[in-house]
């Protein structure tokens, strides 16, 4: 052990509403294939705040440590675990991010090679906190990153704060266009931008996307839109119908409708209007919707007579956490922004506090951020 330290701090939601306890627990010693990580910065995900208003399942969940948006530094590395996921080197005091979940490896699921898609990829996220390993969560002072899960030196010059959203928010968007098969030339429309939507933008410009459409209600999210690469934009707050955006976006792509619209408001309600603003043979990306029982009506006949489809993403494999770390070290776009208000790990209720008011509010675009090391 390469630390001092031989306990780590974890806030525990012990359920829904509750106020987070703080817990001392064993700083373990990395096995084989495993690497020990003091937790930089670890950012309020919308699922975290899901969760923690208890909107998945009534009580759900208990006893767990949240945040999955992270990225930190190297402390120990176990055998077999010298080098990173790319066959980089990986010691002490490196960065990294690291993909959060890891998939049982056994089921049918993972024996076709798409572990990113198991079941229990997702239940991974939440394991008890009072159990071993204990550090499963990034809302801690450190994270143990287990053998089957996927690490990745962060490049030099970029900062943890920024690298932490590679981590679910964007890794998720390069997933999304890359199931949703974008071409170079081809136009999209993105229905939110708070940081998804936004990441999704200058995403999509990268990748050679002949037109960007940015869809939202908040001004100064369509100022940021525009700085993060969109053609255009459509004001929701001045467009209040759904058949006027939809117009609008018809519009702006000569008729036809967009290659690919990206849904990132996180509200099923927005569906019906997305699916109108797609061309033939278009693709709806759905990444935001999340919540269990959030509806929404279709016209099932639009897609056959459209020959449209949709795409519903959840996590990523390996390669898309290393495509969106190379991204955000080369992308011109204002990804710094996308940093919020940070605070201490002694005050991460007041942290879930703030993300929620923002959230409700309709006005975040920065993630609310934890620092374990930035003090009371």
């Amino acid at each position: 052990m390469t630390s001092e330290a031989r306990e780590a701090t974890v806030a525990v939601m012990v359920e829904p509403g509750a106020p987070f306890e703080l817990r001392s627990v064993p700083m373990p010693e990395p096995a084989e294939g495993e690497v020990l990580v003091e937790v930089v910065q670890s950012n309020v995900c919308g699922s975290d705040l899901h969760l923690w208003r208890g909107e998945m399942a009534p009580g759900f969940p208990r006893d767990v440590i949240l945040g999955h948006e992270m990225a930190g530094r190297v402390v120990a590395t176990g055998p077999g675990a010298e080098r990173d996921s790319a066959g980089r080197a990986l010691a002490p005091g490196d960065p990294v991010a690291y993909r959060y979940y890891e998939s049982c490896g056994h089921c049918p699921t993972c024996a076709k090679g798409l572990g990113y898609q198991c079941a229990g990829s997702l239940a991974s996220v939440l394991r008890p906190a009072s159990k071993p390993p204990y550090l499963v969560g990034g809302f801690a002072s450190h994270y143990l990153v287990g053998r089957g899960q996927a690490r990745f030196r962060i490049p030099e010059g970029l900062d943890a704060s920024v690298a932490a959203g590679a981590n679910c928010a964007l890794a998720q968007v390069v997933q999304g266009f890359t199931q949703a098969g974008l071409r170079s030339g081809e136009s999209v429309a993105v229905q939110g931008c708070g940081g998804l939507g936004l990441y999704a933008i200058a995403l999509a410009r990268s990748l050679g996307a002949g037109l960007v459409i940015a869809v939202d209600r908040v001004p100064e999210r369509l100022d940021l839109a525009r700085r993060f690469g969109a053609h255009e934009v459509v004001s929701a707050s001045e467009l209040a119908e759904p058949k006027e955006r939809t117009k609008a976006v018809r519009a702006l792509t000569g008729g036809y409708g967009a290659d690919v619209v990206v849904e990132v408001v996180g509200k099923a309600a927005v569906i019906p209007e997305g699916l109108r603003m797609l061309a033939r043979g278009g693709r709806y990306l759905e990444m935001g919707s999340i919540v269990p029982r959030d509806r929404a009506e279709i016209d099932a006949s639009m897609l056959v007579g459209g020959n449209q489809s949709i795409l519903g993403v959840s996590l990523y494999p390996d390669r898309a956490l290393m495509e969106a770390l190379d991204f955000l070290h080369s992308t011109t776009a204002p990804v710094d922004e996308l940093v919020g208000a940070v605070y201490p790990l002694e005050r991460v209720g007041e942290a879930m506090e703030a993300a929620d008011a923002l959230a409700r509010q309709g006005v975040a675009v920065g993630r609310v951020g934890i620092r374990p090391g930035s003090g009371g």
